[in-house]
């Protein structure tokens, strides 16, 4: 297998293709800081409220009524000849948005129906020449926003139904863009970007571009408007922040800027005429716990309104906004401009915010015998108050931390309370993953890492979580000298990372050092037969089932899935090509006895993405960020005595096709490269992470499965 050579080759790409443009950070820090956001899908759907020819469309979304209720183009064309949102208000939907506490509206200037709301050159189906309404929506909202001192955002489909060069609608909107669908979307962006006065970010939606593609309009956004932040739907990694999935609550540590879209119904983002809404106190709770949340993990939460075909806003919505501008109005300093949560635990009573002296804690239920408990807080406390109450909590703190007794008659079940803690001079709390030395060598890998994610891939159907940095907190038991050590493979080689110890950064090549054989005996390993899953819908980041103790005479994931075939006719060390189909995995299992606990070396090859796992661990999983025909990885598997069960799962995006194979006879070669010593203290924190130098771009996996840390 020429490993060498291959990732010589992605070397040479990234640097050519992939010199990945950063903001000024003070542009990035407004925008994160801002945490709260306004959305509006708006347009020709909005018309129709969800219902063609008098029968409701049940079916997913109402923005994409024309593609799911099966709406002609010409007959789509008649709808937006009528349609007129003649009470439209922009100055109206800022004041609303002003009042809600949102800093920021982002506006559909186009979504995937094609039809534009704005004046454009490039086609006569818009909002000034296709339709009674005659006036420009964005340049009316844009110059609201400006007087009404909010930022002028928008939202763009990538993907345009009403296009001629368009690919045919398909269900998972990642649909192909052609050349000629290409330079339309770059003359719509650059009309958008020019003629709308700042705008604070573009939201890309949908389609399937190259890499090349996802750079150019990247490039082109950032040349026209160097502050203007690029949501991760434009694809392939170029994104400024990343887009999580639709109403998506990570409860993970995400290692970069992030947004998270949420509609006011799981149904829809446009409006929906028949749309079932509930009691409005209920929705108030549950769009303020999602605020709350969000921002507790470090996000912006953009919150989306769908407008009435007439450009009214539905009454519901806009109660339930001004309902939390309400309580923003009391409780704004626990969320703007606030840093996430200090803690690296949850909390049953709800979340925390915090700034350099202060810690907020969002109380969304009663804490049990209303006393919260914070394990290991340090620094001294001025004060303790319930923003907006007047009422100051009592509190006790000792070495084990602090503790808040919760005021009687504060009425959380109503509405959610904040408890604010200021400090003199700054807190602390017990860091992420602490790691005591008292085995020697200590060992720092991805398996005892805490991981700091964000998500990577091609489209929106065609990414996954990846991991962005992974860190360690060191305990030391005695003051000494501890010499660190770092392993690498061939997999690794010729990448660089940022190797941050105590504070300090510096940058480790893997290449060089010296090599070892491994400690293993080949002889002594047996290698079972390959069976094979048959295909089916998995996404890289999907749901993998149960990946520990697959039965392979059972099928899986579930007793409704696919049963596993024994390919007799299979070996290793050879490459299979198998049908697939659109966004679907193939499996590889295979059972692996060892007679004791020892590392190997395995190769693998795979198609458009690869995840590796042992004994239900995963090892490794990336995508195919340059669409090569065949990946090659080197993955080192950790086993354990007796049998191990080897899975591999090999995903396919758009191709006929997958590669497939696990190697066997690869190099037991491992290299390691010896750093400067680093002295210790008893009782002291000593921080440890590491992330890659100059990456692809922020939201690329570091792809380091076989890379430890020693510290001798």
């Amino acid at each position: 297998m020429k490993q060498k050579s291959f990732f010589l080759l992605i070397l040479i790409l990234l640097v050519h293709v992939f010199a990945f443009g950063q903001h000024d950070p003070k542009a990035l820090k407004d925008w994160q800081d801002q945490k709260y956001s306004m959305f509006i899908h708006f347009g020709v759907y909005s018309e129709l409220g969800g219902v063609w020819k008098g029968k409701p469309s049940y079916r997913n979304v109402s923005e994409q009524i024309q593609a799911h209720a099966g709406i002609y183009t010409d007959e789509y064309e008649e709808v937006a000849k009528k349609f007129n949102p003649e009470k439209w208000s922009p100055d109206s939907i800022v004041s609303l948005a002003k009042r809600a506490g949102m800093r920021s509206i982002v506006i559909t200037s186009k979504h995937h129906d094609g039809f534009c709301m704005f004046k454009t050159n490039t086609t006569d189906f818009n909002i000034v020449d296709f339709s009674p309404y005659g006036k420009d929506v964005l340049k009316e909202l844009s110059e609201a926003c400006k007087r009404g001192g909010l930022r002028f955002a928008l939202y763009f489909s990538l993907i345009d139904w009403h296009f001629p060069q368009a690919s045919p609608i398909s269900g998972s909107n990642s649909d192909y863009i052609t050349p000629e669908h290409f330079e339309l979307n770059k003359k719509q962006i650059t009309e958008l970007l020019t003629n709308y006065g700042p705008v604070s970010e573009l939201w890309f939606d949908m389609g399937s571009q190259s890499a090349k593609e996802s750079r150019e309009l990247r490039d082109l956004v950032h040349k026209l408007q160097p502050d203007c932040m690029i949501g991760s739907r434009i694809g392939n990694d170029m994104g400024d922040f990343n887009v999580m999935g639709d109403n998506q609550e990570p409860d993970y540590v995400i290692g970069v800027p992030w947004q998270s879209p949420a509609s006011f119904f799981d149904e829809t983002w446009g409006y929906r005429s028949f749309q079932k809404r509930g009691k409005e106190e209920d929705k108030i709770k549950e769009k303020l716990k999602s605020l709350i949340q969000v921002t507790s993990r470090g996000g912006n939460f953009l919150l989306n309104i769908g407008p009435k075909g007439d450009g009214t806003v539905v009454e519901f919505e806009r109660d339930v906004l001004l309902s939390i501008g309400k309580w923003l109005e009391k409780n704004k300093e626990a969320i703007y401009g606030t840093d996430p949560d200090p803690f690296h635990i949850s909390f049953k009573w709800g979340n925390l915010t915090s700034r350099p002296n202060k810690i907020y804690l969002h109380l969304l239920s009663v804490p049990e015998e209303g006393l919260i408990t914070l394990p290991g807080l340090t620094g001294k406390i001025k004060n303790v108050t319930v923003l907006g109450e007047g009422l100051r909590p009592k509190y006790s703190q000792n070495a084990e931390g602090v503790k808040i007794t919760v005021p009687a008659g504060l009425d959380i079940a109503k509405e959610y309370k904040v408890i604010a803690i200021e400090f003199a001079n700054g807190f602390k709390v017990p860091p992420a993953n602490i790691i005591a030395d008292k085995v020697k060598p200590l060992i720092l890998n991805s398996h005892n890492a805490f991981k700091h994610y964000s998500s990577s891939g091609i489209d929106y159907s065609n990414r996954y979580q990846s991991t962005v940095k992974e860190s360690w907190s060191l305990s030391p038991v005695k003051n000494e000298t501890l010499t660190p050590v770092v392993y690498f493979t061939e997999n690794e080689k010729e990448k660089s990372i940022d190797l941050e110890i105590n504070g300090k950064v510096s940058v480790v090549a893997l290449k060089g050092g010296d090599s070892e054989d491994l400690k293993n005996d080949p002889a002594a390993i047996t290698w079972g037969p390959l069976y094979q899953s048959g295909s089916y819908y998995s996404g890289p980041g999907g749901v993998h089932g149960n990946l520990k103790d697959v039965d392979v005479s059972k099928p899986w994931p579930g007793d409704k899935g696919v049963v596993w075939e024994k390919r007799a006719d299979w070996k290793n060390n050879e490459t299979y090509e198998v049908k697939a189909d659109k966004n679907t995995a193939t499996y590889l299992l295979q059972e692996i006895t060892a007679d004791r606990d020892q590392p190997f070396l395995v190769g693998i090859t795979s198609g458009d993405a690869v995840t590796v796992s042992l004994n239900g661990h995963i090892l490794d999983e990336h995508n195919n960020p340059f669409k090569v025909k065949m990946m090659h990885d080197v993955i080192l598997l950790p086993l354990k005595q007796g049998k191990n069960q080897l899975i591999v799962k090999f995903y396919n995006g758009f191709e006929k096709s997958s590669t497939i194979g696990i190697a066997t006879d690869v190099k037991q070669v491992i290299y390691h490269k010896t750093l400067k010593p680093l002295s210790v203290e008893k009782g002291r924190y000593y921080s440890v992470s590491w992330q890659l130098h100059n990456p692809l771009s922020p939201h690329t996996t570091l792809g380091l499965p076989n890379v430890r840390l020693e510290l001798k």
